[in-house]
């Protein structure tokens, strides 16, 4: 089978010559060749060193630690307040509305008169993160009810507060009316 393969080969050496790539095909395809070395040597490769992708690493790490414990820490732990005492849960309940509804009142009345407002709300505020920490407690307190009635405490101290405080709002409101009809009056 060979000898007729060569024989073949021989008879149409002709024939299989016709089919010859151009000379100038090779140099061709070597200029091609030798431009894409030229600009590949042109970019750079970017490494990073081994120190780089350390510190890179470090800083992801602690970024996603401090998300973690902040995360974790404003989690709070759903405490139920019926299952500790029934009773006083009724009565937080009650004085959180209660003292809610008097800070939207107190809001309104504001309106008239902002300085009085925001001196009487830094006092609220500072009774209302003792609540919001006593609240926190409650959930890691080994005495749960101790907790709950300091917190139901503050919510009626809160009330009082924001009751006086309105008293004091519609009393200077009063004056305030009883001067414009005195100059009125004058």
């Amino acid at each position: 089978m060979s000898k007729r393969l060569e024989n073949f080969i021989r008879n149409n050496k002709e024939e299989f010559d016709e089919l010859e790539p151009d000379f100038d095909l090779w140099n061709k395809i070597e200029k091609g060749l030798a431009v894409k070395e030229a600009a590949a040597a042109k970019r750079e490769t970017k490494t990073f060193s081994l120190g780089f992708v350390l510190r890179v690493a470090a800083i992801v790490f602690l970024v996603m630690t401090i998300a973690f414990v902040f995360y974790v820490r404003n989690q709070k732990p759903a405490v139920n307040l019926t299952a500790i005492n029934p009773e006083y849960a009724k009565q937080q309940k009650h004085y959180a509305s209660l003292v809610a509804n008097k800070r939207s009142e107190l809001k309104t009345l504001a309106k008239t008169d902002p300085e009085l407002y925001t001196e009487f709300s830094g006092e609220i505020a500072k009774m209302d993160s003792t609540y919001k920490k006593l609240n926190n407690d409650l959930a890691t307190s080994p005495n749960q009810e101790r907790v709950l009635r300091a917190m139901i405490r503050n919510l009626q101290i809160q009330t009082e507060v924001l009751n006086q405080q309105l008293q004091v709002i519609q009393q200077f409101n009063e004056m305030k009316k009883q001067q414009k009809n005195e100059i009125k009056d004058i």
